[in-house]
């Protein structure tokens, strides 16, 4: 007799929607306003999210699905939909985002656009096919970052690259924090080198408080700027998923750039911990030219040093690290290098490449010792680690509810943070980020000693 596996539902996802990455894209370039194509509840679940995050106001633009529209083609509200916000907002670009629902039913959004009535000298549409069945926020964050490429950089006729003696770098750095949007400027500030940043919502999600409302905020990154990427000495991305990704055929906007007008990209993991923020500081000697200012060679003497002074507190530890894929293979190689053990590795998003890229990051003796999975909620990832002792989690506030059920800390770092203020304010990379991870894992660990220790104690 033939029997049926159960089928058990997601639970609390390991990810969020792929339309929410590409708002946080669009709100991170000049005078652009996000619009998602489908009902209205999915931009109210994004704003929310991001607000709670960002702790800012977070205006997401909606077309508006009714039970019509989702019978008979959602055309005749995208295009009102675009029309009050070029008429309200007068914006210099329009990101269209396409949910679930408008993706199911099959609406042809580039024609629809393509019938539009608008001064096209005034605005721009770029639209990005971002169902949430086929991804995670972090792949509609890439998919995003790559169709405002694009369309700013038109395939029009292909130009032979001629290296530059003016170094000017685009510079892709993924779902980062603002803090580390920051800490790249400072850096690139330092090299005395022109960036392109794309996105940068670094101010337009943390400016001052403002004397009247302001329907864009200041900030991100200007559409000029985008326009003369192809023009650029080279690009440098960050993720080693998303690499590996591109290796195996999909494409993102530095493979764009490097294929389409032969410009160099230099792909890397996330550059956190002194490994990975060596190579960073690396391929940046090698893309501008320019040695590593002095005040860098100090931050990673610092590091190096904390790590020497912190390796008994933290040694043999057993963590738990979740989060997009590019986020939990940054954090893991970093933890390794401390002496920290990261026992389960976990993500929603579902590549395939997560793995590959562990075992180049980790050690023999570590990779043996480390479970990965991906396609994760937190109800699997929960019953997973019971059974590995986990000391601490880091990752998300998603994970909240799993550590407190676990009895172990959580070290909050990454996207959302909602149950906490300046989660938009962490600075992860370089080695002043890792400087202040590892200090923070520290006093998380010692916190958790005093707290369940018999009588305390006062000085270590």
């Amino acid at each position: 007799m033939r029997t049926t596996a159960p089928y058990t539902a997601t639970r609390n996802a390991c990810k969020m929607c792929t339309p929410l990455g590409a708002a946080l894209v669009f709100h991170g370039i000049e005078a652009t306003v996000p619009l998602l194509h489908g009902s209205q509840g999915c931009s109210t679940y994004m704003r929310r999210y991001l607000i709670s995050h960002f702790k800012e106001p977070v205006d997401i633009a909606s077309s508006n699905f009714s039970e019509e529209s989702a019978i008979f083609g959602g055309e005749a509200n995208l295009k009102l939909a675009v029309e009050n916000v070029i008429r309200q907002y007068q914006p210099d670009m329009i990101g269209i985002a396409t949910t679930c629902l408008s993706e199911t039913i099959g609406d042809d959004v580039p024609m629809i656009l393509s019938d539009l009535d608008y001064d096209r000298n005034r605005t721009c549409l770029v639209h990005v096919s971002t169902p949430s069945y086929s991804g995670t926020h972090a792949d509609g964050f890439h998919q995003a970052v790559r169709a405002v490429v694009e369309q700013c950089n038109p395939n029009g006729r292909k130009k032979k690259y001629k290296p530059k003696t003016k170094r000017r770098i685009n510079l892709f750095p993924g779902m980062l924090s603002n803090e580390d949007l920051r800490h790249l400027k400072e850096i690139f500030h330092d090299l005395n080198t022109r960036m392109a940043l794309l996105p940068d919502y670094s101010e337009r999600l943390e400016g001052p408080s403002w004397i009247e409302y302001q329907t864009i905020q200041k900030g991100g990154t200007p559409i000029r700027e985008i326009e003369r990427m192809k023009l650029s000495t080279g690009s440098m991305e960050f993720g080693s998923v998303l690499d590996l990704s591109v290796k195996n055929g999909q494409t993102s906007a530095g493979s764009y750039l490097k294929n389409r007008f032969g410009i160099p990209c230099q792909s890397l993991g996330i550059p956190i911990g002194v490994k990975a923020t060596d190579l960073f500081f690396s391929r940046l000697e090698q893309l501008t030219l320019k040695a590593v200012p002095e005040k860098y060679k100090c931050q990673r003497g610092r590091l190096i040093d904390a790590y020497v002074d912190g390796n008994k507190y933290v040694s043999k530890k057993r963590a738990v690290v979740y989060g997009e894929e590019d986020f939990v293979a940054a954090m893991a190689g970093f933890l390794s290098e401390t002496g920290i053990i990261p026992v389960l590795c976990a993500t929603g998003g579902q590549s395939g490449f997560l793995q590959t890229v562990l075992n180049r990051l980790l050690s023999k003796n570590i990779k043996k010792q480390v479970r990965v999975h991906q396609g994760m909620d937190f109800t699997r990832m929960e019953e997973v680690a019971r059974h590995m002792e986990p000391d601490f989690m880091i990752g998300n506030s998603k994970g909240y509810t799993m550590a407190r059920r676990l009895n172990i800390p959580l070290v909050r770092a990454g996207f959302p943070i909602h149950d906490r203020v300046g989660g938009s304010r962490i600075l992860h990379i370089g080695y002043k980020g890792t400087q202040q991870l590892f200090d923070t894992i520290i006093n998380t660990l010692l916190q958790r000693r005093q707290d369940t220790s018999k009588t305390g104690y006062s000085y270590m």
